[in-house]
C-alpha cells in the first residue's frame, strides 16, 4: 500500500463532496469503466493541483468547466504544469455535460484513443496535449514537405515502386 499524504487525501474527498450537478453526471458515465472500458479518478492530485476526473492509465485529465474558467490565468498555468507533467488536459464546460452528453463522451473517447492530437482551443471544448506527446507527434511524423500536405501538388504524379 503506497504511504498516503494524510493533507492531500482529506482535501481530495472534500472537493469530492462539493461535486456540481455537471460532475455528477459525469462520474455516472465514466465510472466503473463505463466508457470504453477505460478507469477514471475524482479528484486526482498532480502537483499542487487536483485534476476533477483523471484516466492514469492515458495520462488523461479531464475538467468541467463553468464560465468563469473561460478566460482563466490560473487555469492556463495550471494546464502547463499538467501538460509538463505528461497529462494531457481535455477541458468541457458543464452546459455541454448536461446538455450534450453523447457528444462529451465522443469526444472523451477521441483523446482516450488518441484521435486528437493537437490543441483546440473553441469556447466549449479546450485540448491541451501533454508536451510529451506533443514532441512524440512531432518525430513520428515529420513532414519532407514545408506545406504539410500529405497528397502530391496537383500536377505532380504520384510514384509507385
Amino acid at each position: 500500500m503506497r504511504l498516503a499524504n494524510e493533507a492531500r487525501t482529506n482535501r481530495a474527498r472534500s472537493l469530492r463532496q462539493q461535486d456540481n450537478d455537471a460532475e455528477m453526471l459525469f462520474w455516472t458515465l465514466v465510472r466503473s469503466r463505463g466508457l470504453g472500458g477505460f478507469k477514471f479518478v475524482r479528484q486526482h492530485p498532480i502537483g499542487k493541483y487536483f485534476a476533477d476526473f483523471a484516466c492514469r492509465s492515458e495520462r488523461l485529465v479531464i475538467e468541467l468547466d463553468g464560465s468563469q474558467h473561460a478566460d482563466s490565468q490560473y487555469d492556463t498555468v495550471r494546464d502547463s504544469f499538467m501538460s509538463q507533467q505528461g497529462w494531457s488536459i481535455l477541458r468541457l464546460s458543464n452546459v455541454s455535460v448536461l446538455k450534450e452528453r453523447e457528444a462529451v463522451c465522443d469526444t472523451v473517447l477521441a483523446a482516450l484513443n488518441r484521435r486528437l492530437d493537437i490543441s483546440i482551443n473553441a469556447p466549449d471544448v479546450r485540448y491541451i496535449p501533454s508536451m510529451k506527446l506533443a514532441a512524440n507527434r512531432t518525430s513520428q511524423h515529420p513532414s519532407s514537405d514545408p506545406s504539410g500536405h500529405l497528397l502530391p501538388a496537383s500536377g505532380e504524379k504520384e510514384r509507385r515502386h
